[in-house]
């Protein structure tokens, strides 16, 4: 049997050709001794599903992520967000190494679904819930005895900087660190490195924002570093991402068009209002660019198709056979899925008055939200959101329950989305490392990332 070659694979969130360039040196050079290539990406071209595409080698209608959320059709309850890998359907290629080669091992840092992932080393953003209600910022390791050595040494992880209005470098700093404690200490086969740093900027800012040079240099320095301290310990690197990032210019309410005509239920809450999707005829998950509207009532579904033909914005409306040739045939996706042109995106918003949004509207709140909501990046410039954060924080360090309302209601302040397949090669996902690995093609679909890692860790 060949000895096992170890390879780092840098999962660099958003990383397209058109940004790589002057302000990122370092992966620059890396390309240009390489080769690259274009991935052509899933859809929804979303972190969950493209992760799992990767490591399965299947479509979603194989491997079950339609997208970073669906309703949970038995519980009537949509969750955003899940981390058990259960969730994953068909063989990871950490699974089919270690079957076929008992010296395999893999770390798997900060991609999703890594809870109770058949991995040999784990670490991903998990907070304590303590039954006062306060949440309490941690890491979830696996072997838990990773746990208190690792923080020890790199201290604890800055949760803020991961995902709210305060993110940025410092998670994917702590990650790169993170990745390199982890083979310091276990030597892992396989690791899988997620660096979310450009994820942040170009769905805040925008990818034509005059910042992003800077960001583009921030996250360079980090990738750059990481890759210079794997090749000195003899360790392969491909360099992925999931998704480019698209200019946004508008946004459509789908469950607000559901709602006026008379397919969605509201149940009045205190003082304010609740979506109840398992008593509504028809409802929609939206995320990002993709929306899956579900429908109770099977009956409804030439009405619902119709009002989205009338709205504005729409690539492609799927439903039926034509969600199978998307490769979302699968008991998860909605009935009907709607696609949104590379310059709009959907959000969840279902009240019709900002005054009756649920209190965790205005909150970072990813796990209560039916959807995905990116204004979660923003404070809200109408109200002093950084003193109600500061106070916040310090009843927080006072061990007192705290309410962070800070995040705006604006959608307009989006200005980057994604989960539209790209129309440019420039704009869209890569994959970067050995010639001989990637071939000649100057395209492949994201589903052979999987082989590609096994000829990395087991070719000649």
């Amino acid at each position: 049997m060949s000895e096992l070659r170890p390879t780092a694979v840098l999962n660099i969130v958003g990383l397209t050709p058109s940004l790589i360039g002057e302000h990122t040196p370092k992966l620059k050079a890396f390309r240009d001794r390489n080769a690259c290539v274009r991935l052509q990406e899933p859809f929804p071209a979303v972190t969950c599903t493209s992760q799992s595409t990767m490591l399965t080698g299947l479509p979603p209608s194989g491997h079950g992520i339609v997208g970073n959320g669906w309703y949970f059709r038995e519980q009537a309850e949509v969750g955003f967000w899940k981390q058990s890998n259960g969730l994953v359907q068909g063989e990871k290629v950490y699974e089919t190494l270690k079957k076929s080669h008992p010296g395999f091992t893999c770390a798997k840092l900060f991609w999703w679904y890594n809870m109770y992932a058949a991995v040999d080393f784990s670490v991903t953003p998990r907070p304590h819930y303590p039954a006062d209600g306060r949440k309490v910022f941690d890491v979830y390791t696996h072997p838990a005895s990773l746990h208190d050595p690792m923080v020890a040494d790199l201290g604890s992880f800055p949760f803020p900087a991961f995902w709210g209005p305060m993110a940025g470098i410092k998670s994917s700093e702590w990650i790169a660190a993170c990745a390199k404690w982890t083979w310091e200490k276990k030597h892992p086969t396989l690791n899988l490195v997620y660096l979310p740093h450009l994820d942040y900027c170009l769905q805040k800012l925008g990818p034509e924002s005059p910042e992003i040079p800077s960001e583009l240099n921030r996250i360079d320095a980090v990738a750059g570093d990481l890759i210079e301290f794997f090749e000195k310990n003899g360790i392969q690197v491909l360099i992925v991402s999931e998704y480019g990032i698209s200019k946004v210019t508008r946004h459509l309410h789908p469950n607000r068009i559901l709602r006026q005509a008379g397919l969605l239920e509201i149940r009045p809450s205190l003082n304010w209002e609740m979506l109840d999707v398992g008593a509504s005829r028809a409802f929609a998950v939206s995320d990002h660019q993709i929306c899956h509207i579900y429908l109770n009532d099977k009956s409804c579904l030439n009405q619902v198709v119709s009002l989205f033909e009338k709205a504005p914005g729409q690539r492609k409306i799927l439903f039926g056979e034509a969600r199978k040739a998307h490769g979302l045939d699968h008991s998860r996706a909605g009935d009907v899925v709607l696609m949104a042109e590379p310059d709009n995106w959907y959000t969840y918003y279902f009240w019709e008055d900002d005054a009756k949004a649920p209190d965790f509207a205005r909150c970072v709140d990813i796990h209560r939200k039916p959807g995905y909501d990116p204004a979660e990046l923003f404070f809200d410039p109408k109200r002093p959101a950084k003193a109600i954060a500061a106070m916040a924080l310090l009843k927080k360090k006072l061990g007192l329950r705290y309410y962070m309302d800070v995040i705006p209601l604006d959608a307009s302040l989006i200005k980057g989305s994604h989960g539209t397949p790209s129309d440019s090669s420039a704009e869209a996902p890569l994959m970067m490392g050995r010639s001989d690995l990637l071939g000649k093609e100057t395209a492949l679909p994201m589903t052979a990332v999987r082989e590609v890692i096994i000829g990395s860790i087991i070719g000649g």
